[in-house]
């Protein structure tokens, strides 16, 4: 589906701080690609708007008064709400992100993100691709790195899943990734499951763990 100012991206969003919420209200309506639905302060409202409005995105706090983003998400998830759940949160730990990504949440974005790199996930996200920030890589490094590599030697990677673990270990999207390496989205995503199989790896935020921490070894 294509978003323009005929058809745009509803959203609704949600932050405890109004001072967060004045910034995204201020960015998204100077964009005419987004139309917003409604804003809260807490998860409980938000939930309810969510299901409201049944809006395209749902940008979401992961700490917010009476349901943290997350149980939102969970709860969206559950009841099979077709809204896309991002995460917009100042959390940059592993704790965190695995949480939001257990319960359902389609991205996860840090608020240093700069504007045109918000927009563009937003976009991103509800062509059905999954998005993160660049920082994420820097989490994983950080947060869930042990020194060595993680890859069992009965374990057969091939050269374009190494190829494709590589370039998710810079951070590349599904899509991105494909633009490298000139393959469709459904290859790239076809050799990510593959590889999620073989490792025995659940989420994204695991082959984003793994991708890290081997990443020096794919480029050998």
């Amino acid at each position: 589906m294509i978003f323009n100012e005929q058809n745009p991206v509803s959203l609704v969003f949600a932050d405890d701080h109004e001072v967060v919420r004045a910034g995204i209200r201020r960015m998204l309506s100077l964009d005419k690609t987004f139309k917003i639905m409604d804003e809260a302060n807490n998860g409980r409202d938000a939930l309810d708007l969510i299901l409201y409005h049944k809006p395209d995105i749902a940008l979401l706090d992961i700490m917010m008064p009476q349901m943290s983003g997350v149980e939102v998400t969970r709860e969206l998830k559950e009841r099979n709400s077709e809204t896309f759940v991002v995460i917009l949160t100042a959390f940059e730990d592993g704790a965190h992100l695995e949480k939001a990504l257990s319960a359902g949440a389609d991205g996860y974005l840090t608020k240093d993100i700069p504007s045109k790199e918000l927009i563009a996930a937003l976009h991103t996200v509800v062509t059905g691709e999954r998005v993160f920030s660049k920082s994420i890589v820097l989490l994983a490094q950080n947060k869930f790195m042990t020194r060595g590599s993680q890859v069992e030697p009965h374990i057969k990677i091939t050269k374009r899943e190494q190829e494709i673990l590589n370039l998710i270990a810079t951070g590349k999207s599904s899509v991105e990734i494909a633009e490298t390496l000139y393959l469709s989205v459904r290859t790239v995503e076809s050799h990510r499951y593959n590889v999620m199989q073989k490792l025995g790896i659940k989420n994204t935020a695991g082959l984003i763990r793994f991708a890290v921490l081997n990443s020096d070894t794919f480029n050998q």
